[in-house]
């Protein structure tokens, strides 16, 4: 599986309760914190459903 640097660039202040869970299953906890995420199913689905308060870049 191919791996993703996930960073929120965007504050998650006046988000849904729904997005600010997706942000922390991904491990996103701060502003401008970045993790590595293995790029599955289930984890592409939570970074579209946040793809406005993030930035991803594909890890080689």
């Amino acid at each position: 599986m191919a791996k993703v640097k996930v960073t929120q660039i965007k504050s998650r202040s006046g988000a849904t309760d729904r997005q600010i869970a997706n942000l922390i299953s991904l491990g996103l906890h701060r502003m401008h914190q970045t993790v590595e995420v293995e790029l599955t199913p289930v984890s592409k689905g939570m970074i579209e459903k946040v793809l406005h308060l993030v930035k991803v870049e594909e890890v080689k």
